[in-house]
Order: structure tokens, then sequence, then C-alpha cells
């Protein structure tokens, strides 16, 4: 029998420690989905039996299932606009030459330092007043389509690819679009799936700006709906909260998931070729 050195052991210990740590919050949330509200607020830590009755009171009581259809749509429309947008627009910044290109990228940039509670006023002022899109899907997917840091990741992933397939397809006669379609993003894979997943991950969990833009229900996102099933003042059924919450990180968990060998390698800009 081979004996570990007493280095790697420690190793060990301490990454099974951190990993404990750092998944403590969800084992806590999963173990008082599973009791009854009386029982949530308690010490106790053994699992219960009511999970399946606290899931059926959020997901029927409380309208969970139209709330995460709603961020679903809401999810997916911005994961692909923003893919679609950020591609388009790396292109432009790589491979064509027009005045102030250089100045047009800092401005980009610019972008990410401007938090969204800076923009909230002007951008509800110019949703609910000038386009009219209150309580709509326009409102919650069109305002986050425009994405610096896809802009950014594609721009340095096209940089890395030899700027003889651009030449060589000139020659051939293929135009801009065709050269993207069929060069480029066979090539970016790795980094459209490190992009969808951190877009959908980030749009999944958004809350303030679908809390001020929209007053009516029935478009809602989910992350609102879980907040409403905290009561103000009265008695919150912390059981049905749990399940939810457990519910609602299933999607961006299977998404993570299946795209997790995209997500490594797309973050290592073109070091996978």
């Amino acid at each position: 029998m081979v004996r570990k050195p007493l280095p790697l052991i420690l190793t060990h210990a301490t990454l099974i420690l951190a990993v404990f740590l750092i998944a403590s919050p969800l084992l806590f949330a999963l173990i008082k989905a599973t009791q009854a509200s009386s029982d949530v607020l308690s010490p106790r830590l053994l699992p219960g039996g009511e999970f399946l009755e606290n899931l059926r009171s959020v997901w029927s009581d409380a309208h969970l299932g139209r709330y995460m259809v709603n961020s679903l749509i809401v999810t997916v429309a911005v994961t692909v606009g923003k893919t679609v947008l950020s591609v388009i627009s790396a292109l432009a910044f790589v491979y064509f030459r027009f005045p102030l290109k250089s100045f047009a990228f800092a401005v980009v940039l610019f972008t990410l330092m401007l938090p969204t509670e800076l923009l909230i006023v002007s951008l509800f002022d110019l949703i609910s007043t000038g386009l009219k899109w209150s309580d709509s899907y326009l409102a919650i997917i069109v305002p986050f389509l425009a994405s610096a840091t896809g802009t950014f990741l594609f721009r340095q992933h096209f940089m890395n690819i030899p700027t003889s397939l651009a030449d060589a397809a000139r020659i051939d006669g293929c135009g801009p679009l065709r050269f993207l379609w069929h060069v480029l993003v066979p090539m970016s894979w790795n980094t459209i799936g490190a992009l969808a997943v951190i877009q959908f991950v980030y749009v999944w969990d958004q809350y303030l700006w679908p809390l001020v833009i929209m007053q009516k229900d029935d478009k809602q996102v989910v992350q609102v709906g879980l907040r409403k099933l905290i009561e103000v003042g009265g008695q919150t059924d912390w059981g049905a909260v749990m399940a939810g919450a457990i519910i609602t990180i299933i999607p961006p968990l299977l998404i993570f998931t299946l795209l997790q060998e995209q997500f490594s390698k797309g973050f290592a800009l073109g070091q996978d070729k």
C-alpha cells in the first residue's frame, strides 16, 4: 500500500473543506426545502418529507411555473440576440476599416464601467414614456441586447485567427457575412458557448430592472416572483421559498453543465485551436 505524502493529504483536505464551504448555502437551502414551514426557522438540519408539498405550493399557488417560462423566454432571446450582435460588432472592429475605430471600441469598453443604477432613471423614461414598452417582453429584452463583454471577447478571439484566411476568402469572392458564417462561426463555437453561459446566468438573475419596468405579473420574471413569496409584515412560508429557490437554479445549472467544456475553452482565446 502506497502512502500518500502529508502535503498531498492536506491539499485534498483543504479542497474538500473549500468545496463544502462554498456549497453550504445550497445544501442548507436544499435541506430547508424539504421541511415544513414551522421547522425551517428551527436549528434542525435533518431533511424532512415536505419537498413535494412545498414545490406544489410555490408552483401552483404562487405561479412559479409562469414566472419561469417568462424568464426562459427573456433569457433565450437576450442570449441569442447578444451573441449575434457581439459577433457582428467584433467582425466590424477586426476586419473593417472606418474612421475613429479605436475610439469607438474604447467607448464600447467604457460602457462596462457604467452601473445599471446610473442608467435606470433615463432608461425607464425612454422605455415607458418614449417607446411605450412597459409591461412587455421588449422592455426587458431590448435594453440587454448590447454587450461590451461579448464584443471584447469575440474581438480578441477573431484577432487570433490568421488574417490569411480573410485574404483567401476575399480573393475567392467571399463576402463579409459569408466569411462570418462559413469561416468565423465554425471556429468560434467555444467562444460562443462561453458567452452563452455568461449571458444566460446574468439575464436569468436579473431582478432590479424587471421589478422597476414590469407592473403586471403575467410577464414578470422568476427572480421578482420569488421575492413576492416573502410576505412583508406577514407570515412567510419559508419552506416554499426554499423549494422555489432550488427549482430556479436548475436552468442555469443545466446550461453550465451542457456548455462547461466550451465555457472553459472559450476563455483560452484561441489557445485550443
